[in-house]
């Protein structure tokens, strides 16, 4: 790669422009093709007859002989969905001969479940509930009048009732279970978003809560999602990347890495509108760096699968360029109350964790990954809005745990809470067991 055998010391900004590669046109993504677009949809052919008339030959009319098929269109065809409530009753016998001496004996059939486990509802019921809510980010009251549609009535306190108990009692111990495995891990990631719980005990209803994510880091391991309720922003060992809230400082063992897409964010902004060419500008020539980072990071990930040969990479070629940045930074005097100011000053507080990515090729480079997921909840949050209760917060933040979860590791997310609510995972269940249904 051209880009990586660069000087290490041409790392001033006047220079990074030169050494920049040239924009060229992205190549188009080809078109994906029916058979694409619809795997994993169920096909089933349907065949054009000829009519009984038509089976007879025009000229003598001898039966005609079948000959084969050929494929004449694809066309994809919606089923609407159907409610059905089944009734169990069990069967039951007696011993004929015992009943003729008093000795009753009587068996019933069984299916192992607790009457009403999922109040009146399946668990595939409840699973189109939680589904449709944090994954499509339908609040309850839209669902309600969807239900009318199908020909039920099921209120949107029915529906919260089925999500808040049913996601205690059976996601709860898959929940602690990913929060053991993610504590494991030596490499996380972390972001927040404020929440509004309308009843906390001994707070206005204006008050901000806080939802979290906390998420595994980029080295290697199978991706850990976890989302936690809080009704505040206070604050095991390893790496820890997050944004600029000084309240991550408060982690016990964790070594800060600071997100370098921050920073570039805060530098973007000082740039005047119109100028981002104006290599003049100090807000132009920070960015300059910042995207040569970008790049490098970009060939030095493709290029190399190893966390060490990743290290070395970025020690031989993005050091230098982070060593230039730190003292373009030392230079810089912008006018007091400017966007350039203010750009300036988050950096200098997060000096000191700009370069931890370095130590290890596992670190992260950016904050990327937490904040993508993250985005589901507060694009379901414009929706619903809030949370009424702080039991109802924190089922939303079991349950977005399991969508995400689902979608980080490519398993259908509607199957696999089926799935857990069928398998009804409880906390007698040891480690080992419960991997079983992650």
């Amino acid at each position: 790669e051209a880009e990586l055998e660069q000087n290490p010391e041409a790392v001033k900004a006047e220079d990074l422009e030169a050494i920049l590669p040239e924009k060229t046109a992205k190549k188009r993504k080809a078109r994906a093709t029916d058979a694409e677009r619809f795997k994993g949809v169920p096909v089933e052919k349907k065949y054009l007859e000829l009519s009984e008339e038509e089976k007879l030959c025009p000229s003598c009319g001898t039966p005609l002989k079948e000959i084969g098929e050929e494929f004449v269109r694809r066309e994809l065809v919606f089923v609407p969905a159907k409610l059905k409530v089944y009734e169990y009753y069990s069967k039951n016998y007696e011993c004929p001969q015992c009943k003729l001496q008093d000795i009753p004996v009587i068996k019933k059939g069984k299916d192992g479940r607790a009457h009403m486990l999922y109040g009146m509802a399946s668990a595939g019921t409840v699973a189109w509930v939680m589904y449709q809510k944090f994954c499509n980010g339908l609040p309850y009251y839209r669902q309600e009048k969807d239900w009318k549609q199908y020909g039920v009535e099921i209120t949107r306190a029915t529906m919260a009732n089925w999500v808040i108990r049913n996601s205690e009692a059976f996601f709860l111990p898959m929940y602690e279970y990913f929060h053991r495995k993610l504590l494991e891990r030596g490499f996380a990631m972390a972001d927040e978003t404020p929440l509004q719980v309308l009843h906390e005990p001994e707070r206005r209803a204006q008050t901000k809560s806080y939802m979290w994510l906390f998420r595994s880091g980029e080295d290697g391991g199978p991706p850990i999602i976890l989302y936690k309720y809080s009704e505040t922003r206070a604050g095991d060992k390893g790496y820890l990347m997050c944004d600029g809230y000084s309240g991550y400082n408060k982690v016990p063992d964790a070594k800060r890495t600071a997100c370098w897409a921050h920073i570039r964010r805060y530098l973007a902004d000082a740039i005047p509108k119109g100028k981002a060419l104006d290599y003049t500008l100090p807000s132009v020539q920070g960015m300059l760096y910042i995207n040569q980072l970008f790049h490098l990071e970009d060939v030095i990930r493709s290029k190399y699968s190893s966390f060490d040969a990743i290290k070395k990479a970025r020690l031989e070629k993005e050091k230098p360029v982070v060593e230039g940045f730190l003292s373009w930074l030392d230079q810089q005097n912008p006018t007091r109350g400017s966007r350039m100011d203010k750009a300036v000053t988050y950096i200098q507080n997060r000096r000191s964790y700009l370069s931890t990515y370095l130590e290890d090729g596992r670190c992260s480079f950016s904050n990327n990954l937490s904040e993508n997921a993250i985005r589901p909840f507060t694009v379901g949050r414009k929706n619903w809005l809030f949370c009424d209760t702080p039991n109802g917060a924190q089922a939303s933040a079991v349950v977005y745990t399991m969508v995400e979860m689902a979608k980080a590791n490519g398993v259908n997310v509607y199957h696999y809470l089926t799935y857990l609510l069928e398998k009804v995972p409880n906390d007698r269940m040891s480690d080992d067991e419960l991997e079983l249904l992650a």
